[in-house]
This record gives structure tokens, sequence and C-alpha cells, in this order.
């Protein structure tokens, strides 16, 4: 197996973005066409779990409060932070001030009054109640 493994990672080398291989088809990492095999649930489930990890990390690192809130405020700012990026987040400054100054109706309401709302629906419903509340919503 591991004679295999080697080889195989030496003759398709490594991407860990997705690319076009020699023939046009979408492949990332060790040559995984992703057009036809695409991933498999456990393989989809490593990665959000992986990328919940980045956002906790990142979201630690430049917003001092968030080990203070609650684990489901803290799970609002994941969710958001998943979805827009940090960046995209940050530009939530009213919001943000809000939730720093532990004023989570007003973080609520700032929250649906905005573009990515509309554009994400009952997520945003759903996320801003969270942030309200304190609580999870039943779905």
């Amino acid at each position: 197996m591991s004679n295999i493994f080697e080889m195989i990672k030496r003759h398709e080398g490594l991407k860990l973005t997705v690319y076009k291989d020699t023939v046009g088809i979408l492949t990332i990492g060790y040559g995984r066409n992703i057009e036809s095999r695409g991933i498999s649930i456990s393989e989809a489930e490593m990665m959000l779990n992986n990328d919940i990890a980045d956002c906790m990390a990142e979201l630690r690192v430049n917003l001092p409060y968030f080990d203070v809130l609650d684990s489901v405020r803290q799970d609002v700012l994941i969710d958001m932070c998943f979805n827009l990026g940090l960046q995209g987040l940050r530009k939530f400054k009213l919001t943000l001030t809000h939730i720093q100054h532990g004023d989570f109706e007003m973080a609520s309401e700032t929250m649906l009054d905005s573009n990515w709302a509309k554009q994400v629906g009952n997520r945003a419903v759903e996320l801003s109640q969270m942030m309200k509340t304190g609580k999870y919503q039943d779905v």
C-alpha cells in the first residue's frame, strides 16, 4: 500500500486548490477527479470540521470578546464567518460593536438590516434570533 501511495503522489503531484487537468477535468489534491467522483460525505464533513476550526481560530484572534460569548452566539459568528469569510464579517461593524457591548437585541436587528440578510433569507432570520435570544432555533 505505501509503495502505491507514494508512487501516485509522485506521479500526480499535489494541488490544494481546484484546477483543470491536462484534458480539462476539474481536479484537486493528488489527481482527484471531482467532476465525476466528487467527495464522500466523510470527506465533506472532515473539510467542514477543518473550516469551522479555522473560523474559530480567526475569530479568537480578531474578536477579543469572542471567548466570553455564550456558545450559541459564538456559533452565530462562526456561521457568519464561514458564510462571508472574516473580511465579510468585519463589514458588520455596527453588529460587532453591539455584540461586544452585550446588546444582542440591537445586534440582531442590525444583522437583518443588511444585503447579506436579503441574500441568505431564512439563514439570517435564524441567526438573528439566536443572537437575540442566546438559544438555538427549532428548525
